[in-house]
């Protein structure tokens, strides 16, 4: 951003209605897709899957970008207000997300009203600096600005197409919050949809007016760019003075530009349960918490975004050229499968019959993916060499991602036979083998339980060369013997010291030798009265578990004793 202040003004008008395009569109989204989803639920069903995994791989990019943007961003006003904690910004950074996370986890009506009045003081702070800044001639005051050395390059100055493009690509990241609430539709009250395009247009307003409004204040003031300074805080201090107020719009706004990763939290994690509706990520992420959170697409969510945290060093320049990109093909996509919509709804109708205005909606639908289609080649090519071949090489690895974890859901179905009739059920022998290393009341519990499981039990224990493996196992005989379960117990030797292979093989070896039966291993584990009294345990359970798991197709069920 450092050549595009002086270009600011001239480009504003052109963001500005491409705005009021967005806008206007989305709400026309949320309209006719009220389930929520944006761009990728208007491509799954007028576009295809492939572009539709397109809009869903770049909606994805943009909400992880839009966590680190937005809490770098609100870290950055902090150090302007309070130069000294600059070299601390990443530490910031990362504590700023650990407790948005941590809002989020409690769920979506207790982060809203987390975020209510930030969001106030924020738009009416920033409202009174551009009323009281239009009426200045000039800056009163520059303090924030004195000291720092300007970033601008030797050849700033130089008028051209290029910079123009510049300050428009920087600008256009204001967007991108548009098509969050697309996306987030089931997040809102009933009526959900009403309630979202409600929405849609106040953030249109209000951004609108900030865009406008501060555009012009950075010509009137003839403001520049330099290090360590957010240009807003330099807007504060030249409209309302070094003061208290200048302060109060600071915090408002490391607050609410911290809080405004709350739409990705908000619209990501809806996005991935769509997805894993349709087998594209895992099906874990559609599940929900105790609060009603996905709560693993939170936890996904803040990992990447911490890992980009650390990556830009808590840098916001280093991370806007990724910015805008995603959300733009995101655009792109839904104005063109909304065209779509529009020409079947249409034909649908009957040509005579058809929805009422429908090409006046095709039409801004039509002018919205024109503009946003150039849009995204002006941000890509403008910022290649800044980082943003990165979400060109990443977007198309993420839709392969999504396409490899689809096939690998459709080869379990298939050998699951999901969607098929299965065989009626039909009795089998029941064979449970349980592994035992000593005699105590765990093991009377398991092979009672095994009793009650299955028509026949047996025991195995696992012998070692070692003279002290042996004098044990011959004593642990003498006791089985002398107890009389009426189980036999089956020694089995093994050169090594191991414990679950040797198991695995003789469950192995049951199974091809008696196909007919159906073998369970039942593992006897003591749950401790105490958490950490866990650390004391053997983890032989455990090593047992896995090896069987891994090695056989047997049923594997531990059967945990509590210590009360």
């Amino acid at each position: 951003m450092a050549y595009e202040l002086g270009f600011t003004l001239p480009v504003t008008p052109a963001i500005a209605g491409l705005l009021a395009v967005l806008v206007a569109s989305y709400r026309q989204v949320i309209a006719a897709f009220p389930d929520g989803g944006g761009s990728y639920a208007v491509a799954r069903t007028h576009l295809g899957a492939r572009t539709s995994l397109v809009a869903a791989a770049s909606l994805v990019l943009d909400y992880v970008l839009n966590v680190a943007v937005a809490v770098t961003a609100g870290v950055a006003a902090l150090t302007s207000a309070f130069p000294a904690l600059y070299g601390d910004r990443l530490l910031l950074c990362l504590g700023v997300l650990v407790l948005i996370t941590a809002v989020n986890l409690r769920g979506i009506v207790e982060a809203a009203r987390v975020f209510i009045v930030p969001t106030v003081v924020f738009v009416g702070s920033i409202l009174v600096l551009i009323a009281v800044g239009l009426f200045r001639s000039g800056p009163v005051s520059t303090v924030t600005a004195d000291g720092h050395a300007s970033v601008l390059a030797d050849h700033a100055t130089t008028v051209g197409a290029l910079l123009l493009l510049k300050a428009f690509a920087s600008g256009c990241a204001a967007l991108t919050g548009v098509e969050a609430i697309a996306n987030a539709v089931p997040s809102f009250r009933r009526p959900r949809a009403k309630r979202a395009q409600r929405a849609e247009v106040a953030l249109g307003a209000v951004l609108g007016v900030m865009l406008i409004g501060l555009s012009v204040l950075i010509g009137r003031f003839h403001l520049q760019p330099v290090e360590g300074v957010t240009v807003l805080a330099q807007l504060a201090d030249a409209s309302l003075g070094h003061n208290w107020a200048f302060y109060v719009i600071q915090f408002a706004t490391m607050i609410l530009l911290a809080l405004s990763a709350n739409t990705s939290f908000g619209g990501l994690p809806v996005l991935l349960k769509l997805l894993a509706r349709d087998n594209y990520p895992p099906h874990v992420f559609a599940l929900k918490a105790d609060r009603q959170v996905h709560r693993h697409g939170v936890l996904a969510l803040a990992l990447v975004s911490a890992a980009l945290l650390v990556f830009s060093g808590g840098d916001t320049n280093t991370l806007v050229p990724l910015f805008a990109i995603g959300v733009f093909v995101g655009f792109t996509i839904a104005q063109v499968g909304m065209v779509r919509h529009w020409h079947l709804e249409r034909r649908a109708g009957g040509r005579e019959q058809g929805s009422p205005g429908w090409w006046g909606r095709a039409l801004l639908n039509g002018s919205g993916a024109a503009l946003t289609g150039v849009a995204t080649v002006v941000v890509t090519l403008e910022r290649f060499q800044q980082g943003a071949w990165l979400i060109v090489i990443a977007l198309p690895l993420l839709v392969a991602a999504f396409g490899a974890v689809q096939r690998a859901y459709a080869r379990i179905g298939e050998r699951l036979g999901l969607g098929r009739i299965p065989e009626p059920p039909h009795r089998e022998r029941s064979l449970v083998i349980v592994p035992v290393s000593s005699l105590s009341r765990l093991t009377s519990e398991v092979l009672t339980a095994a009793a009650s499981l299955g028509d026949e039990v047996r025991a195995v224990t696992v012998c070692h060369p070692d003279p002290e493996d042996r004098a044990a196992l011959h004593a642990l005989e003498r006791s089985w013997a002398e107890w009389d379960p009426g189980v036999p117990l089956v020694r089995l030797s093994c050169e090594r010291r191991s414990l679950g292979r040797p198991i695995a093989a003789y469950v192995h070896e049951v199974m091809v030798s008696e196909p007919a039966a159906r073998v369970t291993v039942l593992i006897p584990e003591a749950e401790p009265e105490r958490l950490w009294q866990r650390l004391l345990q053997n983890q032989r359970g455990a090593v047992v578990a896995h090896a069987v798991r891994r090695e056989t197709d047997a049923v594997n069920r531990r059967l945990r004793f509590r210590l009360m």
